[in-house]
């Protein structure tokens, strides 16, 4: 359960915060939503309080210590089929909201970088699952996000 003034994390679109909990009738029933502005744009969005996989709560100081640990490993194999097909499972993983699932995508997209070139769709993935990792550490440890950005950036310099 979530209160006004609350940050989510609504998987997909980042953290926002959690500006007002309304009721609205959909068809014969009445239903309750989180009204949730989004840090990134502004832009408001309405999830249901009773949808189980919509929201979780921001990262704490063990989660966070994963995802360094994670970005930090880079003795991984590196997925080298097709980039529709990579791009298809990378997909699946940002969209889990996990924040283990996406460090795992932009560490996979960092090493591929070096390795070979990124499509432009990858590119455009890797800045996105960075921005997702930067805006939610930088809320969770009260941190400015250059900060945050610098510390990501750290782990793949080698």
């Amino acid at each position: 359960m979530f209160f006004i003034g609350d940050f989510a994390v609504c998987p997909g679109h980042g953290v926002g915060q959690i500006c007002d909990i309304e009721e609205k009738q959909i068809g014969c029933e009445t239903k309750t939503f989180y009204i949730i502005k989004l840090t990134t744009n502004g832009l408001k969005i309405m999830v249901p309080v009773d949808n189980k996989g919509g929201l979780r709560k921001l990262a704490n100081e063990n989660d966070i210590a994963s995802v360094f640990s994670l970005l930090s490993n880079h003795n991984v194999d590196i997925d080298t089929s097709t980039w529709n097909r990579r791009y298809r499972d990378y997909m699946e993983k940002i969209k889990t909201g996990s924040l283990i699932e996406i460090a795992d995508v932009l560490r996979s997209l960092f090493l591929l970088r070096h390795k070979k070139g990124l499509s432009f769709g990858e590119k455009k993935m890797l800045n996105h699952c960075k921005d997702l990792l930067v805006q939610e550490i930088s809320i969770s440890k009260g941190n400015e996000k250059q900060v945050i950005s610098s510390q990501i950036e750290a782990c793949f310099l080698s």
